[in-house]
Parts: structure tokens; sequence; C-alpha cells
């Protein structure tokens, strides 16, 4: 993708000034209560990378709404993590109320439940709650349109769901089209590709980084994680998108270097020493 003069690169200076050192006085209700809904019968992986992302990412309290069928493998993979069952919807749109960041879609399904409960959440969504929309939830999104709630929202697509999403085929998937498209939609977009771009209304982002090393199931489970662990700590909403979306591609540039393939769980294992990096770096003038 040529990038145009509205382009702007998304630079580590971003990152550096958005991951900032910790101050001593901290407890883990400073850095975010993250629920992150998904993971069907068949799909649990997708909701465990994800959780897996948002934990290693910093956020203080993630919970999970899941199928329960997933609750032994969560606890094994990530016992950082609470756990509830998403067909109890009343006790899980309460639990919504109080956490800081939402993250719906990975591995949600798009049957008639899926349907019913992305419908539920979106109502309950309110301000200053930040909505990250994900994987599945964007399918029956397109397929079933509704409004959005009046709050922080980013969506996260590849290219084939912001096609269904947006009605822009791949082909016609310009940087002007895209903002064009996400403008209407009124939310930021993450539209995933070998160099993401993201669109705000103010500015369109262009990733430097990626590789096709990152060509492999759940790597968009992972960055929705990680956009979610981010949400929950960092004022700046669009500043902390896009340091997740810088460093989830950074990272797996340099594990690239000596592998033929990134899985996204070398990914999450890895953020909270490159977060500590960039912390600690000296900011240019």
């Amino acid at each position: 993708m040529k990038v145009g003069d509205n382009m702007q690169p998304i630079t580590s200076k971003l990152v550096t000034q958005t991951i900032i050192e910790r101050p001593a006085e901290s407890y883990k209700g400073n850095y975010g209560r993250v629920l992150l809904i998904g993971g069907n019968q068949n799909f649990g992986g997708a909701i465990i990378m994800a959780a897996t992302a948002a934990t290693y990412s910093g956020a203080g309290l993630v919970t999970v709404a899941t199928d329960p069928q997933n609750f032994t493998s969560l606890h094994a993979r990530l016992p950082e993590a609470m756990v509830v069952d998403y067909h109890q919807t009343d006790y899980l749109l309460g639990l919504a109320t109080n956490m800081d960041v939402i993250v719906i879609g990975p591995g949600l399904g798009t049957d008639p439940f899926a349907e019913r409960l992305l419908t539920a959440v979106l109502n309950a969504v309110h301000q200053p709650q930040r909505l990250v929309i994900d994987g599945s939830a964007l399918t029956l999104l397109a397929a079933h349109p509704q409004p959005l709630p009046a709050t922080p929202i980013v969506v996260t697509p590849h290219q084939m769901e912001w096609q269904r999403l947006s009605g822009l085929k791949i082909s016609e998937q310009t940087p002007t089209a895209n903002h064009q498209a996400q403008q209407k939609l009124g939310v930021i977009a993450v539209v995933k590709a070998h160099h993401t771009t993201i669109y705000t209304d103010q500015q369109v982002w262009f990733n430097p980084g990626g590789t096709p090393a990152m060509a492999t199931g759940g790597m968009g489970d992972t960055l929705a994680g990680m956009i979610g662990g981010f949400s929950g700590q960092f004022t700046d909403f669009t500043n902390a998108i896009l340091s997740a979306v810088y460093l989830h591609s950074t990272i797996a540039d340099d594990l690239a270097a000596s592998r033929y393939v990134v899985l996204p769980h070398q990914i999450s294992a890895l953020i909270p020493k490159y977060m500590h990096d960039f912390s600690q770096a000296e900011l240019d003038d």
C-alpha cells in the first residue's frame, strides 16, 4: 500500500509517550477492568488467546464470559482471569455495568444465541466504557445492522470483514474510501492487512510493521485482547489502540527474524517485556 499525504505512520515515539512507567502507588483497579465475551463450544481458543493478550498487556482485572466448556482450559492456561457463563445473560449484563472495557466477538459464533447476546451487550454498554468489536461480532453486525452505543468504539476487521461491514470490496478499500466508511459508522476502524491502517475521524494512521510470519489463526484475537488491555490503562483511546497495533507487529517482526512462523501466544508472552522497554525509553526532543 502506498502511503498517501493524509496518512501518518505510527511511531515508536507515540508508543513511548503512551506506555508510561507505573507510579509506585498503584493497585489493580488503576489498570482497567476488562470483560471479554466470546468463545463458543467450537472456538474457545479464540477467547482464550484474546484474554491472554489482555492480561499480559497489564489489564488490572480480566473477566471472560464464555461457554462453560472452555472453563477448564481457560483456568489452566490463564489462572489470572475470572470466568462467567455467557448464557447467564442477566448476570453477565449486571457484571458488564462495572467494566471499563468490553471486548466482544472472538470465537463468539454467528448463531441466533450469539446475535441475541451481541444485541443485549450493545444495549447495555454506556459512557464512558470503551468497546472493542472483533471477529464474529463484526459478521453479525454486517448481517444484522443495529445502532451502536454512544461510547468510544473500535472495530478490528480484517479486509473481508471490513468488506461485509463497510460494503467496500477489497479492491475498493483505498484509504480515502475506508476513511469515508469509518466516518459513517462513527467508530475507530483498525483494518488489518500486511500493513494495518487505522481510521479515526481526524486522521488515517499507517502501521509500518508486520510480517507474513503472522499469517496464522488467532493473531487477530490477540490484537483485540491487546487493544482491550491497553484501553483499560491509557487515557487516550486512540493512542492506546495505535500502541497496541504497533507493539503487536513489532514483537512479531522481532520474532520472525529467527522463526518461519510466529504464533499468537508467543507474542503475548513478550508483551510485558516490550511494554517495560517502551516505558523506560528516552523520548527524543
